[in-house]
């Protein structure tokens, strides 16, 4: 593969010089970072971009394939990455007259048992 030319075909004939400079070949391509390409003087963002999805379209895989493998390449700190995290969520609402000053004096479990012998009144009585 000609690096110029894919250069060209992406409209970055301007790093053309600096990838010759910096001995990039079809092999490393595949290798290039974000971080990499600032070093050869890449330093817009979108142009990062472009070089970097184009080098992704050129191994065969898609974006989102890309992501994955990289969700699964242990953490910069050392450790695996973590799995889902799960974290404990209360949410109450309550739209009872006079709930808001309830809960201000009462423990939330006897508010939710108060909240509770409504709703069994109600359902009853429905």
């Amino acid at each position: 593969m000609d690096l110029g030319s894919w250069l060209r075909s992406l409209g970055l004939a301007q790093y053309e010089a600096a990838f010759r400079e910096n001995a990039i070949n079809e092999a490393i391509l595949s290798k290039l970072t974000a971080e990499d390409l600032k070093d050869i003087g890449v330093t817009a963002v979108g142009r990062r971009r472009v070089l970097l999805d184009s080098i992704v379209a050129l191994r065969g895989e898609t974006p989102s394939s890309a992501l994955t493998e990289l969700a699964k390449k242990p953490d910069r700190i050392g450790g695996a990455r973590p799995e889902a995290e799960r974290r404990q969520l209360t949410v109450m609402f309550c739209d009872l007259v006079g709930s808001t000053a309830l809960s201000a004096w009462m423990d939330a479990e006897d508010l939710r048992e108060v909240v509770s012998s409504y709703q069994v009144v109600r359902s009853v009585a429905a």
